[in-house]
């Protein structure tokens, strides 16, 4: 205790040796104002203040200085400062605004606050594009807190340190300063210099200034979903505007205080306030609300987002100074609030930037970020810490110094390592001084098929980490009973990752498994277990696969995979070996295993054969973004651009010369928004075979069908849900072709009473040609977004399916939760 308060005594000594101008900033009854922005006048140097009101704005001089206090609700004060010693002392009380109707002249035929966004709606584009390039320093600060957490979630113990005694407390504290460049339209790039992380001295922050991008300028947000700009050019289709008063800023400039109402609480739209310069037209601040539904966050409850410009009479731009975003959380009994600080400085605008400036890397650090010592953040940090803050990084390294320790990683292994009652079903050993696990779990193993009858089973691991898990070791053994077939079955695999940047694989596996026919499983066990036991309908069709494989994947350059891998197997086929059900009935009985002919009982769909298998794929993620981390690399999606894979198989040295084949492959997939009209995906598949006449039946392409009316699959762009699961398996040339639109409550939301329950409108078309058969459609209508609360997983679908005319139709129950 005596050594963490010495800990607090330095920590807040370090601090006011090095701030430079500061104070603390209160209203009229002396309560701390939070978030106000405070900056050298006709500059883009500036901080904003903390939630205790305290502010620090770090200077190199002994001079005066012309300080604006910039305050939402409250009047813009310019002083000057002579400071004569550093650090500098000023506090300041700050009057609210006084937002009155006196100076506008109302006009009964139309709402004055529509006329000022018309005004305004007309004059985005032009202000958007005023910025045409920019660089700028970058601070941000990331803040979660935990209110009651709970102690157990599905039986496990919730660890969480830090917490008081009403296990409440701050449970991430981040910050991150870096320079930022940005090229109109869409292009950011930043470098981080330094990175700090409560409790984690080797951790890197995943704030960024990426994520923090939110242009209001724009027609629409990315806030989890396409938000509409309240300035968007069709803005009035989906809200309503209210002049709650106007007042005079330091400049002398008319700012209008505008009330955003939402048309309709379901859609994607923020509501709150916007300020607006008179006759300029550009936004002066803003404070706009948006709920975890139209944000389609579940975990969410509430978002605030909080933004304030400055004007420059040298660039002649309102610019972005300070933002906030706050948030109210809560799922599966964890509930709290956050926010996350950015503070913009330092602009240059319209520099010689071009294109040539950007590359596919978004975010790089800096070597040695994350080594960044207290004297360096006391005197660069914009926005000092809080007493609460400060208090969690001093907690947190203590506990990080002991948590690290030998003798403690062992004392908690030793607890951990004891074997429970509750164990007998799974269990993990693990020594965490040398960063290894291993153990077995024979939970969710158990499953039926008619091939093998009731089937237990178990796994068996190891795993290995090092260099903090960029690179890692791990073995895998799976083993089976089958109760009705009485064989035991078991196969292993190693898998070692190379590193962290190209994420190079590589993997040795063997053993005897039992296999579906279509090696992409379209139905899985506890579903075929269901159907089977309860309904008689054996849909899985199964061989035996006896095997030895290796394997080798790796990103050769940003964003082209290679994987690869050749197999020696030997393939047998099974049949039946019991009729067990829970329901027999007189008039039906279960289909034989042989996926060519539901009735060919003990006949093999294939001979009994050796082959070699070698597969070679590339997957092209074109324009693929990253981010850049010492020693890794994350890989960032660009739904701008399709993903293009292209494939080659090959059977060779089969004992039955008729089963070895050539086959070429591609896939082009891709999904995207159309702006507030939902989201688009697509999914194109085409092959072709060759020397392929007699090849066995597995290696045949198969098409994922669904013949039990449920689905757990998110989105329906791989599968024909009307279609047999074998029905349409060839081993010529072929195209597959699924297109989905979600329109995210477009439509939906517009339709009065049906808007209330916010569902989604999904439509979609699925095509499928072979060379021997016609080709074959799916249309589909459905609802997405089904349930209540938070808890919305459910989704409903209707299917018309043609074949040289009408096939017939089906319902699908879709579950998105597992």
């Amino acid at each position: 205790m005596k050594k963490q308060l010495l800990s607090l005594l330095v920590f807040t000594f370090n601090l006011i040796s090095f701030s430079q101008i500061k104070g603390n900033i209160t209203d009229s009854k002396n309560q701390p104002l939070p978030f106000v922005n405070v900056f050298i006048e006709n500059t883009y140097k500036g901080t904003t203040s903390n939630d205790s009101g305290d502010y620090e704005l770090n200077v190199l001089e002994k001079k005066s200085y012309d300080l604006v206090f910039q305050y939402l609700g409250y009047k813009t004060v310019k002083k000057t400062i002579n400071v004569s010693k550093l650090p500098f002392t000023f506090n300041i009380v700050l009057e609210e605004e006084k937002v009155s109707l006196d100076e506008v002249v109302i006009n009964s035929e139309e709402n004055p606050a529509n006329i000022i966004l018309r005004k305004t709606i007309a004059k985005r584009k032009e202000n958007l594009e005023k910025i045409r390039n920019f660089k700028a320093d970058f601070y941000s600060r990331g803040l979660i807190k935990i209110k009651d957490a709970p102690k157990k979630i599905f039986g496990q113990e919730v660890e969480i340190d830090g917490l008081d005694s009403t296990r409440t407390g701050i449970i991430y504290l981040s910050e991150t300063i870096s320079k930022i460049e940005f090229l109109r339209p869409d292009r950011l790039k930043e470098k981080i210099k330094a990175s700090k992380v409560s409790g984690d001295d080797n951790g890197f922050s995943f704030n960024n200034a990426q994520d923090v991008d939110f242009n209001i300028y724009n027609k629409t947000v990315e806030f989890g979903n396409k938000i509409i700009s309240p300035i968007a050019n069709n803005a009035f289709g989906y809200y309503r505007y209210k002049l709650d008063g106007v007042f005079y800023d330091d400049r002398g400039n008319l700012i209008n205080k505008i009330k955003v109402i939402p048309r309709r609480e379901n859609d994607p739209v923020f509501s709150g306030t916007i300020y607006i310069v008179e006759d300029q037209w550009t936004i002066y601040a803003l404070e706009l609300d948006i709920t975890g539904t139209q944000a389609r966050i579940p975990a969410v409850d509430l978002i605030t987002l909080k933004q304030n410009f400055s004007y420059s009479e040298t660039d002649a731009i309102w610019t972005l100074i300070s933002q906030s975003i706050d948030f109210k959380y809560g799922l599966f009994g964890f509930k709290g609030d956050g926010r996350f600080t950015a503070v913009y400085s330092n602009y240059e605008f319209n520099t010689d930037v071009s294109k040539k400036d950007f590359g596919r890397e978004l975010v790089a650090f800096e070597a040695e970020a994350n080594k960044k010592d207290s004297l360096y953040w006391n005197t660069i940090r914009p926005v000092p810490l809080t007493s609460e803050e400060i208090t969690d990084y001093i907690k947190k390294d203590s506990i990080r110094l002991v948590k690290e320790s030998k003798p403690y990683k062992d004392s908690v292994d030793r607890a951990n390592n004891r074997f429970k009652l509750n164990n007998i079903l799974s269990y993990t050993y693990q020594n965490s001084h040398k960063n290894y696990s291993m153990g077995y779990d024979l939970v969710n193993q158990f499953r039926f098929n008619t091939v093998q009858g009731n089937v237990v089973g178990g796994n068996l691991f190891y795993r290995k980490n090092y260099d903090e898990y960029r690179r890692t070791f791990s073995a895998n053994a799976n083993f089976e009973y089958g109760f009705s077939d009485k064989r035991l079955r078991a196969t292993g695999v190693l898998t070692y990752k190379l590193n962290n940047v190209s994420r190079a694989f590589i993997s040795l596996a063997g053993g005897v498994s039992v296999n579906q026919f279509n090696p992409v499983n379209p139905i899985t066990n506890i579903e075929n277990t269901i159907a089977s036991l309860l309904f008689i309908e054996n849909y899985m069709k199964l061989y035996e696969r006896k095997f030895i494989q290796a394997g080798y994947s790796e990103e050769l350059f940003n964003g082209f995979r290679l994987n690869t891998n050749i197999s020696y197997e030997r393939r047998n086929a099974l049949f039946n070996t019991t009729d067990q059900t829970f329901f027999p009935k007189d008039d039906k009985s279960y289909t034989s295993n042989n996926p060519l002919d539901e009735n060919a009982f003990g006949i093999a769909p294939f001979e009994n054969h050796n082959i070699v298998k070698f597969n070679v794929s590339a997957r092209i993620n074109f324009s693929q973004n990253y981010l850049s981390y010492p020693d890794s690399k994350f890989n960032i999606s660009n739904d701008k651009y399709p993903t293009l894979v292209l494939g080659y198989e090959k059977g060779l040295g089969a004992t039955n010369s008729n089963y070895d084949f050539d086959q070429v492959k591609a896939r082009l997939y891709q999904s995207f928004s159309i702006g507030n009209k939902g989201r688009f995906a697509y999914n194109i598949r085409g092959g072709k075979f060759f020397n392929a006449n007699d090849i066995a039946f597995m290696d045949f392409q198969h098409f994922n069908g669904n013949q039990i009316n449920f689905s757990r699959r998110g989105g329906y762009t791989n599968v024909f849900n009307n279609l047999d699961y074998y029905d349409l398996s060839t081993n010529d040339s072929y195209l597959e072709m699924h297109t989905e639109h979600d329109f995210n409550g477009f439509i939906l939301g517009k339709i009065p009473l049906l808007n209330k329950l916010n569902f989604n409108l999904v439509v979609g078309a699925h095509n499928l040609s072979t060379l021997d058969n016609k080709p074959y459609q799916e249309f589909t209508i459905g609802l997405d977004n089904i349930g209540w609360g938070k808890w919305r997983f459910l989704r409903f679908d209707y299917i018309r399916s043609y074949q040289n005319g009408y096939q017939g139709d089906a319902f699908v129950f879709g579950l998105k939760f597992f």
